[in-house]
């Protein structure tokens, strides 16, 4: 089992929050994370969005990995590895029913997502 570090939780919702950013290729908005000290994030999703149910209507938890290939290996794979943004790499498995998300940057999380343009 590789190392894993706590990164976020990702918590579905249908209310509008403060401060959403859409993210227009998975069809969702997310908010919160950035003002969190707990990496609390909430996430709407449009109607089409074409992500899974599972990840659409279960709160998942994500974690910092050093080796995605690795952290995956074996795992039933959710979503496969893809880069949302560049400098990071992501991937969902399931376990035990639910989502876990697994992220490995290629350079420090403030130069992919610097404070205030995390999904821009």
């Amino acid at each position: 089992m590789p190392r894993l570090r706590y990164h976020h939780i990702g918590i579905p919702t249908v209310r509008p929050l403060p401060k959403e950013d859409y993210i227009a290729a998975h069809k969702l908005y997310a908010s919160g994370y950035s003002q969190s000290p707990y990496g609390i994030e909430w996430m709407k999703f449009d109607p089409d969005c074409p992500l899974p149910e599972l990840v659409r209507k279960v709160p998942h938890v994500g974690f910092i990995v050093d080796d995605l290939e690795e952290a995956i290996a074996g795992r039933e794979i959710l979503i496969a590895p893809n880069c949302p943004v560049d400098g990071i790499t992501v991937a969902f498995i399931v376990d035990n029913g639910a989502p876990v998300e697994f992220l490995q940057f290629d350079r420090p999380e403030a130069e992919v997502w610097p404070q205030g343009a995390k999904f821009k």
